[in-house]
C-alpha cells in the first residue's frame, strides 16, 4: 500500500478532522488476500481507534458478515482466489440482510478500477499502492456519507 514504518509508529489520530467531521471510530471489515495489508492497515485503523475485522477471502467475508455486528465499511480487495471483490459485494446485495446497506471500499492497483467502482456503484475507491493520507479520506468520506453500492 506504500506506507512507510513512519506512518505505522505515529499515535492515533482524528480521522475526521481534515473534512470537519470530527472523531469518528467504526466497526470495519478488511477483505484482502495480501496478508501484509491486512495487517498493516488493520493496526493503522486499530491505532486510529477502529475496531477491525479481516478475511482473506470473499467466501471468508461473507462468513464475517453474518457473525455480526454488520461492520459500517467494508474495504474489499477485487482480485482475491475463491470469491473476489465484486463477486462478494454482488452476494451481499443478493443476501438482503442489511449487508446491502454497507459502503464499500474498493482497493485495487487494476488500471480499470474507477470504471468497476462506477459499474458497482459505489464512490469509495482506493488504487494500490496508496498513502494511509488517502486511504484515511475515503474512509471518512464512506463513514460521513453512507453511500452503499447500487448494483455489483
Amino acid at each position: 500500500m506504500g506506507l512507510r514504518n513512519a506512518e505505522l509508529a505515529r499515535p492515533a489520530v482524528d480521522t475526521g478532522s481534515a473534512k470537519g467531521y470530527g472523531r469518528r471510530v467504526a466497526h470495519l471489515l478488511i477483505v484482502d488476500d495480501d496478508n501484509d495489508i491486512v495487517q498493516v492497515l488493520g493496526e493503522l485503523l486499530r491505532l486510529d481507534g477502529h475496531e477491525v475485522r479481516t478475511a482473506s477471502t470473499g467466501e471468508e467475508g461473507l462468513a464475517v458478515l453474518r457473525a455480526a455486528p454488520l461492520p459500517e465499511v467494508v474495504v474489499l480487495d477485487v482480485d482475491m482466489p475463491v470469491l473476489g471483490g465484486i463477486g462478494m459485494a454482488h452476494k451481499m446485495l443478493l443476501h438482503d440482510a442489511g449487508e446491502e446497506h454497507v459502503p464499500i471500499i474498493l482497493m485495487s492497483a487494476r488500471s480499470d478500477l474507477s470504471e468497476l467502482a462506477r459499474e458497482m456503484g459505489t464512490p469509495y475507491f482506493v488504487r494500490k499502492p496508496a498513502s494511509i493520507a488517502v486511504f484515511r479520506d475515503r474512509l471518512v468520506r464512506a463513514l460521513a456519507e453512507r453511500k452503499a453500492p447500487t448494483s455489483a
